[in-house]
């Protein structure tokens, strides 16, 4: 059986590739809006941070979201990526 290719990403923050599932996609919609896609699948530009406490602190100290996504992420955004991380 053929074996299936396993989607790889970069983190924004650390730049390392990682698998798909590994990561958590943050999207700015054409409106500007800013979400947690935990589909994976939602329109607009995204960027893919690790699922680890210790890389969030570092995007929010460095702002790699924003300088990614081209714009200011809101407080509340980083507490929905929390909450997902330590679920």
């Amino acid at each position: 059986m053929k074996q299936r290719k396993i989607p790889m990403r970069t983190c924004v923050v650390t730049k390392e590739k990682c698998e798909k599932k590994d990561l958590l996609r943050i999207v700015r919609s054409k409106d500007g809006e800013i979400k947690v896609d935990v589909s994976g699948k939602m329109n607009g530009r995204g960027a893919y941070i690790k699922k680890e406490k210790e890389v969030l602190e570092q995007a929010k100290k460095k702002n790699s979201l924003g300088r990614h996504l081209e714009c200011e992420i809101p407080d509340t955004i980083y507490d929905e990526i929390l909450e997902i991380i330590e679920k």
